[in-house]
């Protein structure tokens, strides 16, 4: 077996398994991957069905970003022949003034982040508006609800395999089951110790998730990062027609508890989850199951909102976030170790994914990326000081 890479990526989920494909586009059989489970594992967070990918953002720099995203994900479908994002339309709902409406009008902003050319625009609806086009909605008060055309799914499943076909048909090694015992670097590159063997390259890459600070340990650094067990519940519904694509748009409500959920898609049932109210755990300490008092929480708000959303339980499945303290993600290299690049999703980085693989790629190949990730970087207070970082709405 080769033992002696240019470019070593530790976990091949979302991000990890992007940047092998972008990293092979250019270097070929010199890419190796790393992945301790079974590829396409459930065990951290890129997994599933489905995910929300939308051009509008809680800060500039991620909106300015995401035509970028859009793109990668097109390059990779016009490669594979596997379409990775769906558009649905997409609504944010928020009850007329209340505290989150800001929120919601700051998204809208954000589109002014983007460049014109490319088309984004937005709309503004009303209760009567949200009726008719989408009377699945049952708002119980007076809503202020922003539409963009361009929101969607992008899918983890196809996303992860088709960049990792990818990867392989460019020449790339992958390993999975392959657990990293040790991880080490100096000037002349980095070396990691596997179950399997001992591995030399000239760069790594960890997009480990949950597992970072572990791979991380042997090199004197460790970040502060929160892990949460997440869940999403999905439904029976008996209306299939009312909640098909086209029918129905993936939504976000913000309230006090911020919901989301999607048109049918991955399985005959609709999706939703509370986001961000899961319980702090570790990567070896969470379970897979389901926290049923945020099932029942669920169920009764969906009931009073989007009353035929819901039907017989199909499944609650868990997932991780892996988060900073300000939950912007992590995308560069370690101070001491320049040769050592770390990603950290936050917990809402699936629509990134291929662009943020193909920015380590630039990084770890070319040693810099044109665009502006000035607010990702490793050296940024929230990192460094946390107690200094100030929590915002993200998604």
């Amino acid at each position: 077996m080769q033992t002696h890479f240019e470019y070593i990526v530790l976990g091949c989920g979302g991000i990890g398994s992007a940047a092998l494909y972008w990293l092979s586009r250019r270097a070929g059989a010199d890419v190796l991957g790393i992945e301790q489970f079974q590829l396409f594992h459930h065990n951290g967070g890129s997994q599933d069905r489905s995910r929300i990918i939308r051009y509008y953002y809680h800060k500039d720099p991620y909106a300015r970003l995401m035509p970028h995203a859009y793109d990668a994900w097109a390059t990779v479908a016009a490669e594979s022949s596997v379409p990775v994002v769906t558009k649905t339309g997409g609504v944010i709902i928020v009850q007329k003034g209340s505290a989150q409406q800001a929120t919601v009008e700051r998204y809208a902003e954000s589109l002014s982040a983007i460049d014109a050319a490319r088309g984004v625009t937005f709309e503004w609806l009303g209760n009567d508006e949200l009726a008719y086009r989408y009377p699945q909605f049952r708002p119980p008060y007076e809503v202020k609800v922003c539409y963009q055309q361009d929101t969607g799914i992008a899918d983890p499943l196809r996303g992860n395999a088709a960049h990792i076909g990818l990867a392989r048909g460019y020449g790339a090694t992958i390993l999975e089951q392959c657990a990293v015992e040790q991880v080490q670097a100096d000037a002349d590159g980095v070396t990691v110790t596997t179950a399997h063997g001992v591995f030399h390259g000239r760069r790594l890459i960890v997009a480990a998730g949950a597992w970072s600070n572990q791979a991380l340990a042997g090199l004197g650094f460790q970040m502060p990062l929160t892990v949460t067990q997440e869940q999403v519940t999905y439904f029976a519904t008996p209306y299939l027609k009312e909640f098909a694509i086209g029918a129905f748009p993936v939504f976000q409500w913000k309230t006090d508890t911020n919901i989301y959920g999607f048109p049918i898609y991955g399985e005959v049932a609709t999706k939703a989850a509370i986001d961000g109210s899961g319980a702090e755990v570790t990567a070896t300490t969470r379970t897979f199951e389901p926290n049923r008092e945020r099932e029942a929480q669920l169920e009764t708000w969906l009931t009073e909102h989007i009353p035929h959303f819901v039907g017989p339980k199909l499944y609650t499945k868990t997932c991780l976030y892996t988060m900073p303290p300000d939950r912007d993600f992590v995308l560069d290299s370690l101070p001491a170790h320049p040769n050592v690049l770390v990603a950290i999703g936050a917990g809402h980085a699936y629509k990134f994914a291929s662009f943020l693989g193909r920015t380590l790629s630039e990084l770890a190949i070319d040693g810099a990326t044109p665009h502006d990730i000035s607010h990702i970087t490793i050296q940024r207070p929230a990192i460094l000081t946390p107690e200094t970082a100030v929590l915002e709405t993200y998604r």
